[in-house]
């Protein structure tokens, strides 16, 4: 059983543009370094050669990566989302029950998160805490720095 890998449109849209991106320009360059440092001959103390190698290792693997990522996709359409409880796509307002911090996360694929964005990934502890949940409801939440306890104040979606 192959998992299926959750992504918004968008998530899914930006993993294509990376591996069109390393296929068809990083693929090429790379290959083009390598073979730029092959005429410098002797390449078992050429660092070039071998700094374009490691570029071409790094590059392929990635590629792979993406590729799988890309064939295991289960892309969510969010304008067809709706509902009074969180799940995977809803954007969602809370509040530090400590702090008063407000704070809004959209609940995404583990690919497409970005914390600094205020996308989340949907199996970290925050949105597992989420998923499920209601506005007005209090969740807790293990964090590294300990326990914190949050409150739902709207959920959004599209």
């Amino acid at each position: 059983m192959v998992d299926k890998v959750p992504m918004t449109p968008s998530g899914f849209k930006k993993l294509q543009e990376e591996l069109r991106m390393r296929q068809q320009e990083e693929r090429p360059r790379i290959i083009e370094a390598i073979s730029e440092a092959r005429a410098h001959g002797d390449l078992s103390e050429n660092a070039e050669y071998h700094a374009a190698k490691e570029a071409q290792s790094h590059n392929e693997g990635r590629i792979t990566e993406l590729e799988d990522l890309l064939a295991r996709a289960e892309v969510i359409d969010l304008t067809k989302m709706s509902g009074d409880t969180v799940k995977f796509g809803a954007t969602v307002k809370i509040v530090d029950e400590d702090t008063e911090e407000e704070k809004t996360y959209q609940i995404v694929g583990d690919q497409e998160a970005d914390v600094k964005d205020g996308r989340i990934s949907i199996s970290s502890p925050i949105s597992r805490a989420l998923i499920g949940k209601s506005v007005g409801d209090s969740i807790e939440v293990n964090a590294p720095g300990g326990s914190k306890a949050y409150e739902i104040l709207a959920i959004n979606w599209g």
